[in-house]
């Protein structure tokens, strides 16, 4: 535990993505095998379980010190994290004299390994409050600062740190010289976290192991028009268009007898689609498909504000599945008859994948349409239908491009429509987290209908720190009243809000619901009285192709 807490603060330290790998590297160096597999385990965020609540671990905290609530209170607006706030309070006069890690015998600290396996599950065991506050303090007292603040994290399963799965990957590899791509496939999906996996994940075999597993997912790049413009300039019979859907993307898995579904964000996810795991069962075995779950119903996507009646449920019952029907459009083809063949041009992959496809039944298995054009205008003829086709816009993919690992440059293109944009007055500001728990980030943003502001719209991306900084000064200074944590402001100041979708909502006092809002600029130029209104909203609302959360677009 003081080593992988020493490894945490030496990350946490920097931004340099050089002294971050060096620091795995050194920690590989001198951890046991069981070790490193559960740090592994811990920053590619695989154990997300909350066994603790933060009001639990603050409750026993205020129970063991005289601290009043407004001054842990004006400590958490602060810190922006309670479990940090505990820790830098317990080590303060308010709090125990946490130990100095630096002091014991390291012979007798417990591991990182012992600490995920035999002490932390001891929670689950407790029988009553007063049991589990005195676990707590035990363990608390028993370790450092950064130590306790780690612990917490771990507790209420929001363990975070500034390392990407790419760079402990690129360290593993560096390490101990096994590639990139081999690494990556691996650790894709869920693992034991053992001294055993450790062995094989190093090891030069380059077995695959489970049956489960998902390959790494290849993903787009935000177009480059100069740059993709000379590419395609060269040979436009070398570029094919898809449209980019709103749904899950997701690795459709067969082998071993079974049907596994995992989302990009690495979460089995097949409990939640049913219909599909049982009709892919129809499959033979080593396949595994890449596409986009969808909402579908009469031959056209629903939008993803349907898709979501399914996300999180335990169980899918039959009137779910009967009011939000499900298709699965497969775009490619990653192993075919038990063989990786992602080396393969993705052409190739692709007439293998419409082989499989087009025999299938299209209500819940389609192929993504593929369209060839000459010229830029075309491409942008294209991406202008998207919205009407249900679609975000475009994916350009080259036709000899292999499927690899990540974001990769120059081989898929991602051209999204332009997004819809309102102008909104600022109604409520509230502090965010972290580095910037000073400062009020998060913001909800209204709409006029007659005289009333009604609220839209929460964004907190899209102004630079400047702005931020300005911003929240002028909240601070024209603050009307406090609720918790949230400031309500004067109506005066408006701001462009971009989103890339909008649906009806009964659960919003506006009827709608926007998707991925976010600022564009703040209008310093436009009176509160201009902003715009609810009707244009739904005006905006009345020309999608879903205005009624009605099926849209057609099929591919």
């Amino acid at each position: 535990m003081q080593r992988f807490t020493q490894l945490f603060q030496e990350i946490d330290a920097t931004t340099s993505t050089n002294a971050k790998v060096a620091a795995l590297q050194r920690y590989f160096q001198v951890e046991s095998p069981e070790n490193i597999a559960w740090a592994i385990y811990l920053f590619l965020g695989k154990t997300r379980k909350r066994l603790v609540t933060a009001k639990t671990l603050r409750g026993v905290f205020m129970q063991m010190v005289d601290l009043p609530d407004w001054l842990f209170e004006e400590c958490h607006a602060q810190v922006g994290d309670s479990a940090e706030t505990i820790a830098l309070l317990l080590n303060s006069e308010y709090g125990l004299t946490v130990a100095s890690a630096s002091i014991q015998d390291n012979a007798q600290l417990p591991t990182l390994r012992q600490w995920m396996e035999e002490i932390i599950p001891q929670v689950k065991a407790v029988e009553s409050e007063a049991a589990l506050k005195q676990l707590i303090l035990f363990w608390w007292s028993m370790l450092g600062e950064m130590e306790v603040f780690v612990l917490n994290k771990v507790l209420t399963g929001a363990f975070r740190v500034g390392v990407s799965e790419k760079l402990v990957v690129r360290a593993l590899a560096r390490e101990y010289t096994i590639p990139e791509s081999v690494l990556a496939h691996r650790l894709m999906g869920d693992f034991e976290p053992t001294g055993g996996f450790f062995q094989r994940l190093i090891s030069p075999d380059s077995e695959q192991g489970s049956p489960s597993r998902p390959y790494p997912f290849f993903l787009a790049s935000p177009i480059e028009e100069a740059r993709f413009q000379l590419q395609a300039a060269e040979d436009f019979s070398r570029w094919r268009a898809e449209w980019k859907w709103d749904g899950i993307r997701a690795q459709i898995i067969r082998r071993a007898g079974e049907t596994f579904i995992w989302s990009r964000g690495e979460d089995a996810i097949a409990p939640q689609f049913p219909e599909l795991t049982e009709f892919f069962l129809t499959l033979p075995d080593g396949l595994v498909f890449d596409g986009e779950i969808i909402c579908w119903r009469d031959g056209k996507p629903l939008d993803f504000y349907a898709l979501q009646k399914r996300l999180g449920r335990k169980r899918i019952s039959k009137k779910v599945m009967a009011d939000y029907p499900v298709r699965f459009v497969a775009y490619d083809l990653l192993e075919y008859q038990g063989r990786d063949i992602r080396e393969q041009p993705w052409g190739d992959r692709r007439q293998l994948l419409t082989e499989l496809i087009q025999p299938l039944p299209p209500e819940q298995v389609g192929l993504s349409a593929s369209f060839t054009f000459e010229t830029w205008d075309m491409v942008e003829n294209l991406r202008n239908q998207s919205r009407q086709q249900g679609a975000e816009g475009l994916m350009i993919k080259a036709v000899d491009s292999p499927y690899l690992v990540g974001r990769k440059r120059g081989y898929w293109w991602k051209y999204k429509v332009d997004p819809m944009a309102l102008d909104a007055v600022l109604l409520y500001a509230q502090a965010g987290t972290g580095k910037r728990a000073n400062l009020f980030t998060d913001y909800t943003f209204a709409l006029w209908q007659g005289e009333e502001l009604v609220p839209f719209a929460k964004a907190y991306s899209g102004l630079d720190n400047q702005e931020i900084e300005q911003l929240d000064r002028w909240i601070r200074q024209h603050t009307l009243e406090r609720f918790g944590p949230v400031r309500s402001v004067q109506p005066i100041q408006v701001f462009e809000i971009a989103f890339e979708g909008i649906a009806r909502s009964d659960r919003h006092k506006s009827g709608i619901a926007v998707r991925f809002p976010r600022i564009l600029r703040w209008r310093k130029d436009k009176p509160v009285q201009e902003a715009d209104t609810l009707e244009s909203a739904l005006e905006l609302l009345a020309l999608t192709p879903n205005p009624k959360n009605a099926p849209i677009g057609s099929s591919s």
